[in-house]
Formats: C-alpha cells, sequence, structure tokens
C-alpha cells in the first residue's frame, strides 16, 4: 500500500537522521592503541599504554623491570600493556623474583604505611609488596610496592587472577630479554621461568 504524501515529509528527517547514523558512530571511535617498540620507547613517565584486542584470551603475565621502572603485560605471550611505574627506593628495595598474586583488592589501605590508600591492590608478598595505583615519577619513589598509574591498575587489575604470575627482575636477578622485554613474554606465563623450547606454554 502507497504511503499518503503527507507522510514523507514527517519522515524526512528520520531517514537523514538514519542515513548519517552509521558513519558518525564510526567517526567517534578512539584509534587504535599501537604496541609497537616505538611506541613503548616514547613512553612518558606516568603513561601507559593498553591494547587488550592484540590478544583476546589466555594466560596473563606481568613483568616488572627494576632498570627501566616500566611494567609489561602479556596475555597468551602477547604484549597487550605497558606502563611507567614507580618501584622501591634504595632503603625500601622492590624484591626481585617470581610471584604469584596473593590477594586483590579495589579498595585497600596500608597496614605498615600510616593507613595509606593503595587502590586496586594486588598483593605478592605477605609481608607489604603489591602492584598498586599510587604516585608514579618513572623514578623509584616508593616503599617497595609497585606503583602504577591509577587508570593502568584499574585495568591491569580486571584482567589478572588470584595466583598469576608477576615477574620483578634487574641485571643481578634475571637474563637481559627479561629485564628488558619486548613484544612477546621473555618467560613461561604459567610459571615465570625462563623459556625452554617450542613446548613451553604460553597460552
Amino acid at each position: 500500500m502507497d504511503l499518503p504524501r503527507a507522510v514523507f515529509p514527517r519522515l524526512a528527517p528520520l531517514l537523514l537522521a538514519l542515513a548519517f547514523a552509521a558513519p558518525l558512530h564510526a567517526q567517534s571511535l578512539p584509534p587504535p592503541v599501537i604496541l609497537d617498540d616505538a611506541s613503548v620507547a616514547a613512553l612518558e613517565a606516568g603513561g601507559y599504554l593498553w591494547a587488550p584486542e592484540a590478544a583476546p584470551a589466555g594466560q596473563v603475565l606481568v613483568v616488572v623491570s627494576l632498570p627501566e621502572q616500566r611494567a609489561y603485560v602479556y596475555r597468551a605471550g602477547v604484549r597487550i600493556g605497558v606502563s611507567s611505574v614507580s618501584t622501591g627506593t634504595a632503603t625500601h628495595p622492590t624484591p626481585t623474583g617470581v610471584f604469584e598474586i596473593l590477594q586483590k583488592k579495589v579498595d585497600h589501605r596500608s597496614n605498615l604505611y600510616n593507613d595509606a590508600p593503595m587502590p586496586y591492590m594486588q598483593r605478592l608478598t605477605w609481608d607489604g609488596i603489591a602492584l598498586h595505583a599510587g604516585k608514579v615519577t618513572g623514578r623509584p619513589a616508593s616503599h617497595g610496592c609497585v606503583r602504577l598509574p591509577r587508570a593502568f591498575a584499574e585495568l591491569l587489575y580486571a584482567e589478572t587472577d588470584k595466583g598469576g604470575i608477576v615477574v620483578i627482575a634487574d641485571e643481578a636477578s634475571h637474563a637481559a630479554d627479561v629485564v628488558h622485554p619486548g613484544a612477546t613474554a621473555p618467560v613461561d606465563t604459567y610459571t615465570g621461568l625462563p623459556l625452554q623450547g617450542d613446548a613451553d606454554r604460553i597460552a
């Protein structure tokens, strides 16, 4: 059945809006985050890069480089995030080694340092070492914890599980490819131990 001509003037604005809705939506999407080596090298203190779509599923691993003051996040062996951090000072050093995430708490306060806030806390030891949001200068500044930019701490918190592996490395504790990691995980994502060959689990 034909529509009366009087209907078309009333439909015209709606049809015009529908015609332009898809292009406008597409233009509003943020540009994809690029995690190439050049972008990582250019990362400034307090900044981070986050591209979880690079590996939508798989085991998550965090590698913290003390010399670089950076945290690298891998999923299924693929780098999905990099952030500047502030770790412990010379008088309160951050320990190196392989750690499991023992506890997670969104709204946590320090039991040791004047009830200081530690948002998005992910505990690595029972004597006070954790990943958490805090002031990040790109230099050692904490009492031993690994401080993360708040937005990055929240994003990372959503992707990790208790029991997940965090490796904290310097030149005395690990090989150069762990201290200065690249686009793929430098250690086994399930154990944090050095890779031995093609059979190592990265997914």
